[in-house]
């Protein structure tokens, strides 16, 4: 029969099991993540305020290199990118998936190496392409027909550059219908079931400057069952043998992409890394050996799953307000820091720091400080005695929280601090009104 003392710590345990494997609770209500506390934190940086587990994010890397130790990795930069996570992604032997000649340029002018990094992009601007080539990308991957014309225009008779064609397996996964992209009524890529893949390979193929290195596809975000990914394997499979037989193509690579889910809350379902690998391989061995097709190398490209459970959003609570049956709680960020709920409907775990409270916990509403009825951060439960000036915690916030940030209201954008060993440090700072007005260049 347990005791008290032991329900408290086993329920303790379950409300950290989405924080980062560094979080440690010395006093009840005190918690510290990287051997610092979270409400010395928000004295030293202010709120809102993410926190970054330096610790969480290389390991997270090295478990991935341990599940598909012969495939490569390539780093979702979209999820969140800073110079010091290139940084880390370089050391920690992954590669880089951006989206952007911005998130290139900064990765690139940071000291990584440009071969690394995969290009993306439903629509591509020229100065991506022009980034792209300038500074000698490893591979660019086509999303549409004309792409393919401009690109080997822009890389002349006598380039060179290695490209994939981003396919559409006509699969549908992913945690909401706004991350499903691997069906035919989305935006991203060519699909299989119409021909115009084919047809957009067969057209590439009369481009000798540019090289056709393999196929990718990318199913969704927030995807927590192996099943998806093994169709995917099947259909790209299917592929490869029909290029094969058609124009006598080996392709040498095959992108799986990413959207590997995470846990925001606990009991929410986490995709299973080692299971993944597992399948995954065995299938695509499996499918080359029926198709007669020497297996290529394996490509992957998490996101969210690297960073996203190692980020901690703090937030000051500014008004507790009730309304009917409802009670608010507003804080000093919102969906200018954090649009996912309002996009998504995303909910995550909110928890008091700062303070011990042995008040019972009661149902809340987490809002933001914006002008919209959307902006709402969280429905959870926090201690009755909830009070203006208390401290929150929101796990689960390394990914698509300032990639995705905005500065609505003219509301300047929150900082990042790491924290490693005991130590924080500034990785990015606050966004202030002088930068916002900065802007603002005419009468």
């Amino acid at each position: 029969m347990t005791t008290v003392h032991e329900r408290a710590v086993t329920a303790v345990a379950d409300e950290l099991s989405v924080w980062p494997a560094s979080t440690t609770e010395p006093r009840s209500g005190h918690p510290a993540v990287g051997g610092v506390p979270l409400a010395e934190i928000a004295d030293r940086f202010g709120t809102p305020v993410y926190v970054l587990d330096e610790g969480e994010v290389r390991e997270r890397c090295r478990t991935y290199r341990h599940a598909f130790p012969d495939a490569e990795v390539l780093y979702a930069a979209k999820a969140f990118l800073c110079r010091a996570m290139v940084h880390w992604m370089q050391e920690e032997g992954l590669g880089l998936d951006v989206c952007s000649a911005g998130e290139l340029e900064l990765a690139v002018t940071t000291g990584f190496p440009p071969e690394r990094i995969v290009l993306h992009g439903n629509a591509k601007s020229p100065r991506d392409l022009q980034s792209a080539l300038r500074l000698g990308v490893g591979r660019i991957v086509i999303d549409s027909p004309s792409e393919i014309a401009r690109l080997a225009a822009a890389v002349g008779p006598g380039g060179h550059q290695r490209v994939m064609v981003r396919v559409v397996p006509g699969i549908s996964a992913g945690g909401h219908a706004k991350i499903r992209t691997g069906t035919d009524d989305q935006k991203f890529g060519l699909s299989i079931s119409d021909g115009y893949a084919q047809h957009a390979i067969a057209r590439l193929l009369d481009q000798p400057q540019l090289e056709l290195t393999g196929l990718h596809c990318h199913l969704g975000s927030q995807i927590t069952t192996v099943k998806p990914y093994m169709a995917a394997v099947r259909r790209m499979v299917g592929l490869m043998a029909r290029l094969h037989e058609q124009h006598g193509l080996l392709l040498p690579e095959l992108d799986l992409g990413g959207g590997h889910g995470i846990a925001y809350r606990p009991g929410d379902e986490a995709l299973d890394l080692t299971t993944l690998s597992r399948k995954v391989r065995t299938e695509l061995a499996e499918a080359c050996a029926s198709a007669g097709l020497p297996v290529p190398r394996l490509i992957i490209e998490p996101g969210r799953a690297v960073v996203g459970p190692a980020g901690v959003a703090l937030y000051h609570v500014l008004a507790v307000k009730r309304s009917g049956d409802r009670t608010f709680v507003a804080v000093d960020g919102g969906m200018s820091d954090n649009p996912r709920p309002a996009l998504y409907g995303v909910r995550y775990a909110p928890r008091l720091v700062g303070r011990h409270s042995a008040e019972p916990l009661a149902p809340v509403t987490v809002v933001g400080r914006h002008c919209e009825a959307g902006d709402v951060l969280a429905e959870s439960e926090l201690p009755a005695d909830v009070r203006p000036g208390d401290l929150l915690a929101i796990p689960v916030a390394g990914a698509y929280h300032l990639s995705m940030a905005s500065t609505y209201n003219l509301v300047g954008r929150p900082p990042v601090a790491a924290v490693y060993e005991g130590r924080a440090r500034l990785l990015v700072r606050r966004e202030s009104q002088d930068d916002i007005r900065s802007r603002d260049v005419g009468l």
